[in-house]
């Protein structure tokens, strides 16, 4: 039981992990704490956020969607490792679970089946959403996995707790099967022999890369506001392929995804190929400069 680290405390803490850590916009004071209390924290728990690309994944769980209003989690772990930080406070990420493992959580000992829904997670546990589809298929790269260790230890460091006090979604609330593709019984091997040596210190910051990663096709949807589609526009004017009338600006619109169509096509896509929703080949060959 602990009362739950500030923002600069897991900030410091992460980076003092080692980890590669990015302030999504307003994280900090992005919370559900005026829909019920946040704290006394216990554990930390591990979820796949079935869904592809960073910059997509980040903001899904940043705002949540209709059903689920964000923030979805405390920090996003993507595929290159790199923590995304998206609340600070209560979030939706938990859901009710079985208060039995909650109280072993709480003692750190063995958890017991979870096979009840009555209790409140989100009240008690920090969230690390990790992209990746959960079919089972969708592979977990080396750098993820390490930066999913560190995170949960950075946490546990940081509260005095040890890898006993990190669970999965799959253990905490019945029919859950995240995070699918590694078990956490391994995962917990790994922080218990990271918490038994000291952190590794703050992470040098990579590169920044020349050309903006692709985001992935949800990302290019109406209301999106992003410096990255002023980026893109400016590119498609580049190659010939504007059908702007004004702009190109940040708001995703119908000027866009008639530019981008018409780069599909010089590309050599026809039909629903070149329907103006990026892809991963072309985004990459268009070269968007990094913003």
């Amino acid at each position: 039981m602990a009362t739950p680290l500030s923002a600069d405390k897991l900030l410091k803490a992460l980076r003092a992990e080692g980890l590669h850590v990015v302030e999504h916009r307003s994280w900090r004071t992005n919370n559900r704490n005026h829909k019920g209390p946040w704290g006394p924290t216990h554990g930390v728990m591990i979820h796949h956020t079935v869904t592809s690309g960073t910059a997509s994944s980040v903001e899904l769980c940043y705002n949540g969607h209709s059903a689920l209003p964000g923030p979805l989690c405390h920090g996003v772990i993507a595929k290159d490792g790199t923590v995304h930080l998206v609340g600070n406070g209560r979030a939706n990420h938990a859901g009710l679970g079985d208060d039995d493992v909650l109280r072993a959580v709480v003692a750190e000992k063995a958890l017991p089946p979870d096979n009840e829904a009555n209790t409140d997670g989100n009240r008690y546990f920090y969230g690390f959403e990790c992209v990746n589809l959960g079919d089972g298929k969708d592979p977990w790269p080396a750098a993820q996995l390490l930066a999913i260790e560190r995170a949960a230890a950075a946490v546990c460091r940081a509260h005095g707790w040890g890898e006993r006090s990190v669970i999965g979604h799959l253990e905490w609330q019945p029919g859950k099967v995240d995070p699918r593709g590694f078990t956490m019984s391994s995962m917990r091997s790994r922080i218990g022999k990271r918490l038994d040596g000291a952190p590794d210190g703050p992470a040098e910051p990579p590169p920044k890369p020349a050309y903006e990663p692709f985001p992935g096709a949800s990302f290019f949807k109406a209301g999106r506001n992003s410096p990255v589609v002023t980026a893109m526009g400016r590119r498609l004017v580049a190659e010939g392929c504007g059908r702007y009338t004004v702009g190109p600006g940040p708001a995703w619109s119908t000027a866009d995804r008639n530019s981008y169509a018409a780069w599909q096509r010089k590309l050599g896509y026809t039909g629903t190929d070149a329907d103006g929703i990026p892809g991963k080949t072309s985004w990459d060959r268009l070269r968007v400069p990094n913003v």
